[in-house]
């Protein structure tokens, strides 16, 4: 040790030193990249985001049904030609509340595109830009759902898809990548393992459940 010799070892300070600053550099690193990890990035905005939970809400009434969806999800597709159209007209009669969660689980599904992430930020600024043509803009991008495995659809037809239900004043929203990181977050603050997931008063459902409890919501 430095304090058992006559002089100081400068250079044995040095490489101390040396250590200490490169620990405290990864140190840095390491909680930058935790931080990456768990920030959700700007939060969308508008009346159709509920802000404490994520959701795009449609409809008031006292029976409150949450999806949780990835766009990249084949189940996901299947459960919107099941119940989605029944789901967002019982919505507009104001007879449930409907609150759809666009999250992103399949990443890694995609080919390096991060299409989950992406078209769930596309979603989210459709939502708080032209939120008229949001459920349009999510029935459109089911009906042109690309295959899992492959890169999915470009920001440019994304683009193209708000532009054709309305939806142009979304485009630089989705150029910026503004809400990239929002549909994973989202995904991780609800413990969301498998899509779809779909909750009824805030009971979550087994897969097994959703035929059999959601007739009787929209009975």
């Amino acid at each position: 040790m430095a304090h058992a010799q006559s002089k100081p070892n400068w250079f044995a300070i040095g490489i101390s030193i040396a250590v200490v600053v490169v620990l405290v550099a990864l140190g840095g690193v390491v909680v930058w990249l935790n931080n990456q990890a768990t920030d959700a990035g700007p939060a969308p905005k508008g009346d159709l985001v509920n802000s404490e939970t994520g959701a795009l809400t449609f409809g008031d009434g006292d029976d409150v049904v949450s999806t949780y969806v990835d766009f990249m999800c084949p189940a996901c597709n299947s459960f919107e030609q099941a119940y989605g159209q029944q789901l967002q007209a019982a919505a507009a009669s104001d007879d449930l509340t409907l609150e759809i969660h666009p999250i992103a689980i399949l990443d890694h599904l995609s080919q390096g595109t991060d299409y989950s992430s992406r078209s769930a930020a596309a979603m989210y600024c459709v939502a708080e830009n032209n939120p008229d043509e949001a459920l349009d803009f999510l029935n459109t991008l089911f009906a042109n759902q690309p295959e899992e495995n492959s890169t999915g659809l470009t920001d440019d037809q994304l683009k193209q898809i708000a532009d054709e239900v309305g939806a142009d004043k979304a485009a630089d929203c989705i150029d910026d990548g503004t809400f990239l990181k929002y549909g994973a977050a989202q995904a991780k603050a609800h413990e969301i393992k498998g899509t779809p997931t779909v909750e009824i008063n805030g009971k979550r459902l087994d897969i097994n459940e959703i035929n059999t409890e959601l007739p009787k919501i929209l009975s």
